[in-house]
């Protein structure tokens, strides 16, 4: 059997923002609790990470059957929460093939585009699954073999995982996201997805 859990990074300060992402309304949910229960259909375990703001975001997520894990030094950068994120999962001393990394502010993403990621995986081929946009853009979500768990472990940085990918393009395996890889970063682009998904 294959195990790969699911690491979502909701660690940040949402700058751009202006207020918690993890806990915009989405739906009649917090944006957090739609991320944890689409991601539950598709995984046994899921990590989240939190950083900032993590006293008033856990009260809403204590309910589901996750693992959290607080991170005090998420100003460092998405780089620095993937490597502590990693290293505290790698301290359960369960057996992983890979991982698969989300990000909190990408509502979009549906249950079976992380299930086709998950069937692309082969173990033991040392294969980075990652998403590619209707526009070129790759990324998040990514599912990295255990292979590339050291790399991960010594991320530092904004940059999140994107230099393990550029080293290692020859184990890159695109998977079209279409329209779905958008980041929500600005009020802005929060109230028109929500006004587009929602009719708000």
């Amino acid at each position: 059997m294959i195990n790969i859990p699911h690491l979502l990074l909701a660690a940040g300060t949402s700058k751009r923002m202006g207020e918690p992402k993890q806990l915009l309304n989405w739906g009649n949910k917090k944006l957090i609790q739609f991320q944890i229960e689409r991601i539950l259909l598709t995984t046994g375990k899921l990590f989240i990470i939190l950083g900032a703001h993590a006293d008033i975001i856990e009260p809403y997520i204590k309910k589901y059957n996750i693992d959290i894990i607080r991170y005090d030094h998420w100003e460092y950068g998405m780089g620095n929460s993937i490597a502590y994120g990693v290293q505290q999962i790698l301290k359960s001393k369960i057996k992983l093939d890979g991982i698969l990394i989300s990000l909190i502010d990408q509502p979009l993403i549906t249950s079976s585009h992380y299930l086709k990621m998950r069937s692309l995986f082969q173990k033991g081929k040392d294969q980075i699954i990652v998403s590619k946009s209707n526009t070129g853009w790759c990324g998040v979500p990514v599912l990295f073999d255990v292979f590339f768990f050291d790399s991960l472990k010594s991320l530092t940085g904004e940059e999140g995982a994107k230099e393990i990918l550029k080293k290692n393009q020859e184990n890159a395996v695109f998977i079209n996201g279409g329209n779905i890889l958008v980041d929500m970063d600005t009020p802005e682009v929060y109230q028109e997805l929500a006004k587009k998904y929602f009719q708000i």
